[in-house]
């Protein structure tokens, strides 16, 4: 009886990993690329100012559909080799064409419109996926 149920729940299990976990080949083969932007503030940008900053670059997804994906976060690096640079946002797009209708989207000039008075700097890098 134990050796059944194992035997089932053997099965069961495998028939269900092919459903939940994508194999190897569907990960490398969705291309996705990436667009990372780098922000140094000025000296005189106040908490408030940045946290508003912080804010509509996050809205940006809500406006922009072809932005697939947005992650953000605080330089914490202990190397000092950041140059000034506190905050990076890491979108995704699923194809070029996506990246194109959303540099000049009107949401992403608001965007710029509410970031310019704060911005000492910006660096920005794309890439595609490589796995």
């Amino acid at each position: 009886m134990k050796l059944t149920i194992l035997t089932i729940l053997a099965v069961f299990s495998l028939l269900l990993g092919d459903v939940i976990i994508p194999k190897n080949e569907e990960i490398k083969s969705k291309k996705m690329l990436r667009h990372v932007v780098l922000f140094k503030f000025k000296d005189s940008a106040t908490p408030e100012q940045i946290k508003t900053v912080e804010n509509a670059f996050k809205a940006l997804p809500s406006k922009i559909k072809e932005i697939k994906d947005l992650e953000w976060g605080l330089n914490n690096s202990p190397e000092n080799l950041n140059q000034g640079f506190t905050h990076c946002f890491f979108l995704t797009f699923a194809s070029e064409k996506d990246r194109e209708i959303y540099l000049p989207h009107p949401a992403h000039k608001e965007f710029g419109s509410i970031l310019q008075p704060y911005l000492e700097k910006v660096l920005v890098v794309d890439y595609w996926v490589n796995k």
